[in-house]
């Protein structure tokens, strides 16, 4: 008996909402990149960002009074990269908004390893990576902690592509990456691929529960409560800012120290082909009026440090 129209019609609802779903849960695999997610059915990384590009972002990490020549280098981004591009890293959203993201981790971590300065030849930009540890250290960043004590003759002074300081920050990032950094913080300074994996680290990591992300805070993820909105916090770079740093940069209206970044992130946004103009409202580019995620505390060990 042939079958009724409604009943038909019902059959192929159900094929095609098991087509959607089969299409929303594919996971794909590109090579040692990327693998086993539905994130690496998108670009990888590699394949919008290449070497040259690299260099033309980095034009004077290697010059003979760069503090860290030859020690950054673009396989050593890929490889830290390829932890966390099946979890969306460089790998969300179309290859506009993959772009966008590798140029703001990137801001970050050439505003924070630049040594450019006003005249600088090339301009300030041109002159990221070009630390690897801080150079003259004030302290040794050890501050009492029962869960990660510092390691006899140990120093915990900023080191790598987004500097990390304090020993409860090296032992948080040590733990979560299965390195020992806390007995070994000199890693972070022989090791290129580690030191950008632990940026990467604190890129995709919020500081705490119910927070997004620097991620997150970027490519969309975070949706902001009325809260957030009441204090001016609103997802774009500005707020990977606020996540990161807190009120060292932001909540502090027009300063260097968040320009710095902004321009760095700018300039590369250019050099990549995006555009400036891709970056979105000022609004979103800046905190300068942001309340901070996480205000600094007395104890430098309960928050993450830069």
């Amino acid at each position: 008996m042939a079958k009724s129209i409604p009943t038909i019609l019902a059959v192929f609802l159900i094929i095609n909402l098991m087509n959607v779903c089969t299409a929303k849960d594919k996971v794909c695999t590109k090579g040692w990149e990327c693998k086993s997610s539905t994130y690496c059915c998108n670009q990888t990384i590699s394949d919008f960002f290449q070497t040259y590009q690299f260099e033309n972002l980095f034009p004077k990490r290697n010059s003979p009074i760069a503090f860290a020549a030859g020690f950054w280098d673009y396989r050593s981004f890929i490889t830290a990269s390829a932890k966390y591009q099946a979890l969306g890293f460089g790998t969300t959203g179309g290859k506009k908004m993959q772009m966008l993201e590798v140029a703001a981790f990137l801001g970050h971590v050439g505003g924070k390893t630049s040594c450019g300065y006003g005249v600088a030849t090339g301009g300030v930009e041109a002159w990221g990576l070009c630390y690897k540890k801080e150079m003259s250290p004030s302290q040794k960043y050890c501050n009492p902690d029962y869960l990660y004590p510092c390691a006899p003759g140990a120093d915990y002074c900023g080191r790598g592509a987004i500097p990390v300081f304090w020993n409860f920050n090296y032992g948080v990032v040590g733990d979560a990456l299965k390195y020992d950094l806390l007995n070994h913080p000199e890693w972070l300074e022989q090791n290129a691929t580690m030191a950008f994996e632990t940026a990467l680290w604190r890129w995709m990591t919020p500081v705490k529960k119910k927070q997004p992300s620097a991620h997150d805070a970027f490519v969309g993820n975070w949706k902001p409560t009325k809260n957030d909105t009441m204090e001016k916090r609103v997802p774009g770079f500005g707020a990977t800012m606020n996540v990161l740093y807190g009120d060292l940069t932001c909540g502090r209206g027009d300063n260097d120290d968040m320009n710095t970044l902004v321009s760095h992130y700018l300039h590369y946004l250019d050099l990549m082909g995006v555009g400036r103009e891709e970056a979105g409202p000022h609004e979103f580019l800046v905190c300068a009026e942001q309340k901070p995620f996480n205000p600094t505390v007395t104890s430098p060990s309960s928050s993450a440090a830069t």
